[in-house]
């Protein structure tokens, strides 16, 4: 999962016409943590996706403008635009993240 450092970095990776996903989180998040513990096996079988994550709190704007109210979220974007996302209360295990990957319809 390649690291976002900018805002700018942030927009050109969503614009794109193929589906990505952005993981946002926070290093004092016990659930990212959490996350972090199986997310790479998912990110290697969903491998037909761009995967991304930024610090949520490095970019408290982008976190508003696209309601990432809890942490981790997992939000998939096409041609700049949110078009699905796994709130943190429904991020917790890997059945649940790839259930939520299995409903998308990208």
């Amino acid at each position: 999962m390649k690291e976002l450092q900018t805002a700018e970095q942030f927009q050109e990776v969503i614009s794109g016409d193929k589906p990505v996903i952005v993981k946002f989180y926070a290093t004092w998040c016990p659930d990212c943590t959490r996350m972090n513990m199986f997310i790479d096996d998912i990110v290697h079988e969903y491998s037909q996706y761009d995967w991304f994550e930024i610090n949520r709190d490095d970019f408290p704007e982008l976190a508003e403008k696209y309601q990432v109210m809890g942490i981790p979220s997992l939000l998939v974007f096409r041609n700049g635009e949110k078009i699905a996302h796994l709130h943190s209360a429904n991020a917790k295990t890997p059945e649940e993240v790839k259930e939520f990957l299995q409903s998308l319809t990208v």
